[in-house]
């Protein structure tokens, strides 16, 4: 491990995310290949990480994403890791050295993925990807959420970070946010079309009334954006993932373009829902 790094801690809401991924990549890859042997599975992870994790409150090592990704069979043809941080991407080099098919970029995945990543995912050249879409916060572009749903041939799973929208955006008295964090918002949601979901307005006894839309009303508003502006064919409802007060972290989406993968993960989300109501269940 490189000395200037240290690995990330994660609550357990993360290592049932990272779950869920496992039990769609080897399915993906399976199903992909079954229904035509020349097809080119790709896998890319924009917030990649160091490729390990260290469990909140313990000493013990978690594999991430993409050390598992690494592990998938049948596996990927190409994989693409992205990281902003030159240690993680130290580690995600030392972690792929000697395998032609990884690529490991260092910079803000938004910049890297729109301009060098998904122009190479081609439907023509038989390319099918699964994206992983997982910053803490709102760091993420719309433009990019975009990007890979125009493509046709990108599925994604998202991390919808509705805790740090709370914190920092979605207050009930809206007026108190700076234009800085309203930015942050807009840059993710793709317009300030999210204020309408967030603040809808409701008839009160003598004028209209603006209440604060709730997490899951916000999430659902999101779902509907994603297949009408963004294009995915396939969105089925997010699951809730909760910290052990139960309070909701983050929504995971997952986005597609092929029922049969909608199918899959639908499926999952269903085996893991528990989590999403059960902190520790």
């Amino acid at each position: 491990m490189s000395p200037a790094l240290k690995f990330d801690e994660i609550g357990y809401w993360s290592e049932i995310k990272l779950a869920i991924l496992d039990d769609d990549a080897q399915p993906y890859n399976h199903i992909l290949l079954s229904q035509d042997p020349k097809l080119h599975p790709i896998y890319i992870d924009g917030f990649a990480g160091a490729g390990h994790h260290k469990a909140k409150g313990s000493d013990r090592i978690i594999e991430g994403s993409p050390t598992r990704a690494l592990a998938v069979r049948p596996p990927f043809d190409f994989l693409h890791f992205v990281d902003i941080d030159g240690a993680r991407v130290t580690e995600l080099k030392k972690l792929s050295a000697g395998k032609s098919n990884v690529s490991v970029y260092q910079g803000d995945c938004n910049e890297v993925l729109t301009k060098q990543v998904f122009p190479k995912v081609r439907y023509q050249d038989f390319q099918r990807a699964l994206c992983i879409l997982d910053p803490y916060g709102l760091h993420l572009s719309w433009n990019t959420i975009m990007a890979a749903g125009k493509s046709g041939v990108i599925e994604v799973f998202l991390n919808f970070p509705v805790m740090d929208m709370n914190m920092n955006v979605l207050w009930h008295n809206s007026n108190r946010v700076t234009e800085v964090q309203r930015d942050r918002m807009t840059r993710y949601w793709g317009d300030n079309s999210w204020e309408d979901a967030a603040y809808p307005t409701t008839q009160g006894l003598f004028e209209p009334m603006q209440e604060k839309a709730s997490n899951e009303e916000v999430a659902e508003a999101f779902r509907v954006r994603l297949m009408k502006s963004a294009g995915f064919k396939y969105v089925p409802k997010p699951i809730p993932m909760r910290n052990t007060n139960g309070a909701v972290v983050y929504y995971l989406f997952f986005a597609a373009q092929q029922r049969t993968a909608d199918k899959i993960v639908k499926e999952i989300f269903a085996k893991y829902a528990r989590y999403g109501e059960i902190p520790n269940g």
